[in-house]
């Protein structure tokens, strides 16, 4: 599976010009001559006579090729080139041009005032904090595209994007939808702040379960753009609140029961390839994937997984076996739900597996309106996460279950669904879980460890994508509704982590999962209270996270480590993976 493509906005490249040895065109004209008699040169050996390459050969003499022929130049050392590595740039406004480092082919970068980057007109790069060469493949960005998706909860509760400054330095922070600007904040050096954004109510759907999600759809602009000077994290909550005030029991519209936040990912870090991860249909309640695009004409191939059931119609292009080819534009967003028998809990449609393949990056959300876990223990909630690209999946995983809010160290239950990406892939477990499934045959595939508490890693011999999903107050203890999490692989565990857990939430905690023995500070006090899992190396913390302040927190330590965050309300709950990198693992 490949992506193609490239981010736009603070780091929106394109590529041109021609392979070197000028591919697709006419040859480089080429002569050889002999040995002379002269200083003898190392075989391969390649120097420049003006734009005319020489290779040595094995008698001393030289093979003398042409660039200028095909409108390439000579390198010393490299020979015909489209342009010279680390040769000069240029700029046209704000868009910079310069060389890959293969000298191969020019790219272009685009520049974007609203992230603080300028075109360098020496080097042909974009300047400044948020420039494509400072930041790297993770979860900290300046380009950001928070995207509602199908959740009942009211509309006096408030979406909103929770953004945290990772620097020293103060960010602005510009949302737009389109040409129009919604919101524009400055959010000071090592601080957060909550921005909240009109819902977007064709893709949020009925605020009642009694009222059924008509159809798929694609909404034009359905997006918000986010944009920042300096690096952040951002993450997006559905709704912000779960409460206006009161007591759930005694005013029960005081309270929002269907919640859940996503970790959203930058464009830097964004691909074209993604599998997707839901829940399957349940009595009207639908299971979704929503697809947002940051460039114009990018075409997104989607295909069902091997179990997906049916979708609702309504997007142009998507048949309602889940297959089709769709054509979006920077900011325009699908929505795919599923679609099934509204009077049971168990239908098997279930957009799970999905594969999206598109040209250009995209970003993937999963999820569901509002679903029980499991079936048959109340009460449903909104479930959501950002999906992490193919290219970061992993094949180790650790998992760990979340804490039961008022049950001291007592782990509450969880199910744990594993998705294949490619077939034949076989599972393993330590410490091992009685009953864990062993293999998916298929690609898109999946297998659930149900209601366990357990901590543990599964190892798998191709990437797989782990999801957790906590379970419904009825099954899992005694407080929170379901919620859902991407289980970060160990491979892309990071040293530090700056994130948010929301203070008008009862509680809130924090697993760390770290190299056992190694120290982790939490807001800059030691982490105790580690216990091993298993064999693997790696100890669990489950800490709870203080109301006071702004709801931002620090993590660090000397060695690789993973964090997830959640937190419960009356009736509900939130979860997602406090940051990640998403080096890229392969192609």
């Amino acid at each position: 599976m490949n992506s193609s493509g490239t981010s736009t906005g603070g780091a929106a490249n394109t590529t041109t010009g021609t392979n070197a040895g000028g591919a697709g065109g006419a040859l480089p004209t080429t002569t050889s001559s002999g040995g002379t008699g002269g200083a003898p040169c190392t075989e391969g050996a390649i120097t420049c006579d003006g734009n005319v390459q020489k290779v040595c050969d094995a008698n001393g003499g030289s093979t003398a090729t042409d660039c200028a022929a095909t409108g390439l130049v000579c390198v010393p050392a490299l020979g015909c080139l489209v342009c010279v590595p680390g040769g000069g740039g240029s700029c046209n406004g704000n868009v910079g041009t310069y060389c890959l480092g293969d000298g191969s082919a020019t790219t272009t970068e685009t520049c974007d005032p609203l992230q603080g980057t300028t075109c360098n007109a020496t080097t042909g790069h974009c300047d400044g904090a948020c420039g494509p060469k400072v930041l790297g493949k993770s979860y900290i960005g300046c380009d950001y595209y928070p995207t509602v998706t199908a959740n009942v909860v009211g509309t006096q509760f408030n979406f909103a994007a929770a953004v945290s400054n990772t620097t020293a330095n103060a960010a602005v922070v510009t949302v737009t939808q389109g040409a129009t600007t919604v919101s524009s904040v400055t959010v000071a050096a090592n601080s957060v702040q909550v921005i909240k954004l009109p819902w977007q109510l064709a893709l949020k759907g009925p605020a009642s379960t009694a009222l059924i999600f008509p159809a798929s759809l694609k909404v034009a602009q359905g997006a918000y753009r986010l944009r920042s000077t300096q690096p952040v994290v951002v993450y997006q909550f559905s709704p912000l609140e779960y409460t206006t005030g009161g007591n759930c029991t005694t005013n029960p519209n005081a309270c929002s029961y269907t919640n859940d936040a996503s970790l959203l990912l930058p464009t830097n870090a964004w691909t074209g390839t993604y599998r997707v991860a839901s829940r399957h249909h349940f009595f009207s309640s639908v299971g979704f994937y929503a697809v947002t695009a940051s460039a114009d004409n990018t075409t997104v191939t989607v295909a069902a997984g091997p179990t997906g059931g049916l979708v609702k119609a309504g997007v142009t292009g998507i048949a309602t076996n889940g297959n089709g080819q769709v054509v979006l534009n920077a900011g325009d967003v699908f929505e795919i739900v599923t679609s099934g028998n509204d009077s049971i809990p168990n239908n098997p449609s279930d957009v799970t597996g999905t594969l999206i393949s598109a040209d250009k990056p995209v970003q993937v959300i999963g999820g569901h309106q509002c679903t029980n876990v499991p079936d048959d223990k109340a009460a449903c909630d909104h479930l959501e996460e950002s999906m992490f690209p193919y290219e970061s999946l992993a094949n180790d995983y650790i998992v760990a279950a979340p804490l039961i809010p008022t049950g001291g160290n007592t782990p509450k239950v969880e199910l744990v669904r594993i998705v294949s990406t490619q077939p034949n892939t076989t599972l393993t477990y330590d410490p091992p879980q009685a009953g864990a499934p062993a293999a998916i045959a298929v690609a898109g595939g999946w297998v659930e460890l149900a209601s366990t508490s357990k901590d543990f890693k599964v190892s798998a011999n191709r990437p797989i994508m782990v999801v957790q999903y906590m379970e419904g107050q009825e099954a899992g203890g005694n407080s929170g509704d379901p919620a859902m999490a991407q289980a970060v692989a160990t491979t892309q565990f990071r040293k530090s982590y700056l994130f948010h857990a929301p203070t008008n939430y009862e509680k809130s905690y924090v697993n760390i999962i770290a190299p056992t023995g190694a120290t982790v500070n939490l807001d800059g006090a030691a982490v105790a209270g580690f216990t091993a899992i298993g064999g693997t190396g790696y100890s669990v913390a489950r800490k709870n996270l203080s109301n006071a302040g702004t709801g931002n927190h620090t993590a660090d330590s000397t060695e690789g480590f993973g964090i997830s965050v959640y937190g419960y309300g009356q009736y509900t709950s939130y979860w997602y993976p406090g940051g990640s990198d998403l080096t890229v693992l392969h192609e």
